[in-house]
């Protein structure tokens, strides 16, 4: 019995680390952001009008890390490139860059045998830096329509705003 507690707490502490050690190290440097955590049953009772659309989406995410830093407390263009440097440092590739809203997106990809291990989602834009560090994989032509939901959710978005607006930014 001691044997099998043992195990499930070493599996257990390895998923819980399982995201990016660079996003981890970011948190640190500046850990005033927000941050929030999402699992696949959370993600789920964010799709609130039960959308068929949302649950395909998402179903595939184990875990999803949101973290938004305010570049007003020290995040400068060249943190940013060297956040994308240490990100492919840990295999992460390069899958696609767009803009959505004013908002630039960078998405990053690690595989592991051919099959998606971990998902990276830069969102850019002039005031704010946001990661969807993802455990899992969401497809590649609805990674604006997770951050859309995600950022529209009303209890979800009320923390954004909120932390946007605090200290009067």
């Amino acid at each position: 019995m001691r044997y099998i507690i043992t195990l499930l707490l070493l599996v257990g502490a390895g998923w819980v680390n399982a995201q990016s050690p660079v996003t981890e190290t970011l948190y640190k440097k500046h850990s005033d952001a927000l941050t929030l955590f999402f699992y696949n049953n959370t993600l789920r009772m964010l799709n609130q009008t039960n959308d068929k659309d949302f649950d395909a989406l998402i179903e595939d995410v184990e875990k999803m890390r949101f973290l938004m830093i305010k570049k007003a407390s020290g995040f400068a263009t060249s943190d940013y490139t060297k956040l994308v440097t240490d990100y492919k440092a840990e295999q992460f590739e390069e899958m696609m860059s767009s803009r959505y809203q004013g908002k630039n997106f960078d998405v990053f990809m690690k595989e592991k045998d051919g099959v998606t291990k971990g998902m990276l989602v830069l969102v850019n834009d002039a005031e704010n830096l946001f990661v969807l560090d993802i455990v899992g994989r969401v497809a590649m032509d609805k990674i604006t329509s997770l951050y859309k939901t995600v950022n529209e959710n009303s209890e979800i978005g009320d923390k954004i705003k909120s932390f946007t607006n605090k200290d009067g930014h």
